[in-house]
């Protein structure tokens, strides 16, 4: 934990917070922090801030926090994702959190089995833990939204201009794309060509079809190709979410 997430409703005693279990255990076993030691903290969906250890209580740990006045910004860069097999989502939630994602839909596509979306790993409970853990791990306190979608052609025809208004930029990964981001990038006459929202569509590990194509071309996705190698789900979405994140946080300097 590079960062000690805390609940707002653990705030009940000021600003003191009384930490247990896995975070107690981090703070005394890893940190081995003694009394007095200053801790990065922050407050889920909140500002960051730091924490004064007060006390040791057994197995327990009691500090004492302040924080910002402002919070982080949300990721600038949303994923609209043709739902994996369960175990691969399941390790991708940590770290799609840990990589910086404002929203995450996961969507049916042709090639994803029915099935998958009645997995426990799309239980609330289960991927805001694992979420949790990836903020915990980059430092942010900022939780993804997560919307999941059964239809994906109703929704990108009916909802996807009210859901995403502000996105400045749309694209879909996919082997057919004859460019790769970067040409997608290069714009003449546009000094920051990563400013504003971006929205990217990554698909199924069988690819997005045809027809899955031409509904995405024609709510303005730019498709792009990720280099000659077919990569996993998992491994697109960090290789790609990487760049973007990258380039975006470049741009803002």
């Amino acid at each position: 934990m590079n960062l000690i997430l805390i609940q707002p409703n653990e705030m009940n005693d000021g600003d003191r917070v009384h930490l247990s279990g896995e975070r107690a255990e981090h703070i005394r076993g890893v940190l081995c922090a003694t009394p007095g030691k200053l801790l990065r903290i922050g407050l889920l969906n909140g500002p960051k801030g730091t924490g004064t250890v007060e006390e040791l209580r057994g197995k327990d740990v009691v500090l004492s926090c302040t924080f910002e006045t402002e919070n982080p910004p949300r990721p600038a860069v949303d994923l609209l994702l043709a739902l994996p097999r369960p175990k691969v989502m399941k390790r991708l939630w940590a770290q799609l959190a840990a990589l910086g994602v404002g929203r995450i839909i996961l969507t049916n596509a042709e090639k994803v089995e029915r099935c998958y979306f009645d997995s426990h790993v799309l239980e609330p409970d289960f991927y805001t833990a694992r979420l949790i853990e990836g903020l915990q791990q980059a430092g942010d306190t900022i939780l993804p939204d997560v919307r999941i979608i059964r239809q994906l052609k109703p929704f990108l025809e009916d909802e996807l201009d009210s859901v995403f208004p502000n996105i400045g930029k749309r694209f879909l990964a996919d082997p057919s794309g004859t460019q790769n981001i970067f040409q997608c990038l290069e714009k003449p006459g546009e000094k920051c060509p990563m400013s504003g929202k971006i929205l990217l569509a990554v698909g199924p590990e069988g690819g997005w079809t045809p027809y899955e194509l031409e509904m995405f071309a024609a709510c303005g996705f730019q498709t792009f190709h990720a280099g000659p190698r077919i990569l996993r789900t998992d491994t697109a979405c960090v290789a790609l979410l990487s760049t973007l994140t990258l380039l975006s946080a470049t741009d803002e300097k």
